[in-house]
């Protein structure tokens, strides 16, 4: 068993985290509504939208962090990986 398993795994948990919140946004902005509504007297629409906004802008942050981290992790796992490679000579 290679030494590596665990922090690949760890780094596949990441990647599965944001391909999660990749589909978790798509659904949320499936039920967005594009239109500006002026004449909404009840300003049930308006409230509406600036609820799914506020939660696609929280899922978007952390979509970015959780992608930065993730790729990040994968290229200093990688760049370890050869480093020993090649200090190993295989």
């Amino acid at each position: 068993m290679s030494p590596y398993v665990p922090f690949v795994a760890l780094w596949a948990v990441l990647a599965v985290a944001v391909i999660g919140l990749i589909v978790y946004r798509r659904f949320v902005s499936a039920s967005e509504d594009d239109m500006i509504h002026i004449s909404d007297a009840s300003g049930a629409v308006t409230s509406q939208q600036v609820t799914v906004a506020q939660k696609l802008d929280q899922i978007d942050k952390w979509g970015k962090m959780l992608t930065v981290v993730a790729v990040a992790y994968g290229v200093v796992l990688a760049g370890i990986y050869v480093y020993q490679s090649w200090v190993s000579g295989v």
